[in-house]
C-alpha cells in the first residue's frame, strides 16, 4: 500500500503548518548541524586515516580489520564494559523495582523519602565520582571503616583488579533512584480495580504481585531495560576520574578507549571506528531486546491476535 501524505487544503491550514515548521526549525537546524552532521562525518572518518593534520586519506576497512585482529585495547575495553553491564543492569532492574514498591506505600512522609532516593540520580557525575573516591579509599575510606567493625581486612577497591568492578557496580547502584521513579509511575498507573477483584477472589500479596503487578509493569520494565542498557555501555566520566582505566585495564571501558584514542593518541579516524563499533553493539542488543519483548511485554488493551 502506497503511503499517502495529506497536505493541508485550506489557506488557514497551510499557514498553521508553515508556522509549525518555523517553530521547530531551530531544533531541526541544531540536529542537522550538531548531531547528524558530525555523526555522518565520523562515519566517513572511520574509513580513513586521519590524525588531526592534513586531509583524511581513504583506507577502506583497514581500521575495522585492525580493531578486530591487532588492537588488544579493543578486547580489554569490550571485556570491561560487558562485565560492568552484566553486573549493573540486573541489579538496577531488581533494586529499582523493590524500592519503587516500598515508595508506593501510602504512609506519612513518603514524598520526602521519594525525593531522598531520587536525589542521587540528578547529582553531577563528577561530584559523585569524587565522593566515591573517598568512600572507596583503602586507608581512610568509610566503606573499609565499616567493614573493619566486622573484622574484615581493608580492601583496595580502586587499586585491586578483583574488586574495582564491584566498586563501580556499587557506585552505579547508588543512583538507582532514576529507575525507581519510572517504576513508581508505572505502579501508580495500574488500575486499583484489578487488585480489588483479586482480593475478592482471595488472592494474597504474592499472587497479586505475580499475576497483576508484574505483568502490568512489563512495559515499564522494558523501558528501564532499554535505557539502562544504553547508559551502561556508555559509562565514562566516573572511570575517567576515579581510575583512568586501571588497574591493569580492569576499568578500561569503551568510552575511555574512544576518548584516549582520539584526544591522547590523536587517532581521530580510528576513534570514530571504535565509536561506530560501540553504536553497532548497542543497536544490536537493543534490537534483540525489542525482538524478544513480544514474548514477555504485556500492553493493556492490546488484542491477542494483533
Amino acid at each position: 500500500m502506497a503511503l499517502r501524505i495529506r497536505m493541508p487544503k485550506t489557506k488557514m491550514a497551510r499557514r498553521e503548518a508553515m508556522e509549525g515548521y518555523l517553530f521547530i526549525l531551530p531544533w531541526i537546524l541544531g540536529f542537522l548541524i550538531f548531531r547528524l552532521g558530525p555523526m555522518l562525518y565520523s562515519l566517513f572518518l572511520s574509513f580513513t586515516d586521519y590524525a588531526a593534520r592534513g586531509a583524511p586519506q581513504f583506507i577502506g576497512l583497514e581500521n575495522y580489520t585492525y580493531m578486530f585482529t591487532k588492537d588488544p585495547r579493543f578486547l580489554d575495553s569490550l571485556r570491561s564494559t560487558l562485565a560492568f553491564v552484566v553486573g549493573y543492569l540486573p541489579l538496577n532492574l531488581a533494586l529499582g523495582l523493590a524500592i519503587a514498591l516500598l515508595m508506593n506505600q501510602r504512609v506519612r512522609g513518603i514524598t520526602g523519602f521519594r525525593a531522598i532516593y531520587y536525589l542521587p540520580a540528578v547529582t553531577s557525575g563528577v561530584a559523585v565520582a569524587i565522593l566515591w573516591q573517598f568512600v572507596f579509599h583503602k586507608q581512610w575510606g568509610i566503606l573499609n571503616a565499616i567493614l573493619s567493625v566486622f573484622g574484615a581486612q581493608p580492601i583496595g577497591w580502586l587499586v585491586d583488579p578483583k574488586w574495582v568492578m564491584v566498586a563501580f557496580v556499587i557506585m552505579s547502584i547508588w543512583g538507582v533512584g532514576g529507575s525507581m521513579i519510572i517504576y513508581l509511575a508505572g505502579l501508580q498507573s495500574i488500575p486499583t480495580e484489578l487488585y480489588e477483584s483479586a482480593s475478592i477472589d482471595g488472592a494474597n500479596g504474592v499472587r497479586k504481585f505475580w499475576h497483576i503487578t508484574l505483568p502490568m509493569l512489563t512495559p515499564t520494565i522494558f523501558f528501564v531495560l532499554i535505557t539502562g542498557l544504553i547508559a551502561a555501555f556508555q559509562i565514562f566520566e566516573s572511570a575517567y576520574i576515579m581510575t583512568g582505566g586501571g588497574p591493569n585495564y580492569a576499568t578500561y571501558f569503551f568510552g575511555l578507549n574512544i576518548y584516549f584514542t582520539a584526544f591522547q593518541s590523536l587517532r581521530f579516524a580510528y576513534a570514530s571506528t571504535l565509536a561506530w563499533m560501540l553504536f553497532a553493539i548497542i543497536a544490536a542488543l537493543t534490537i534483540f531486546v525489542f525482538t524478544t519483548s513480544r514474548r514477555w511485554v504485556f500492553y493493556a488493551g492490546a488484542r491477542e491476535d494483533a
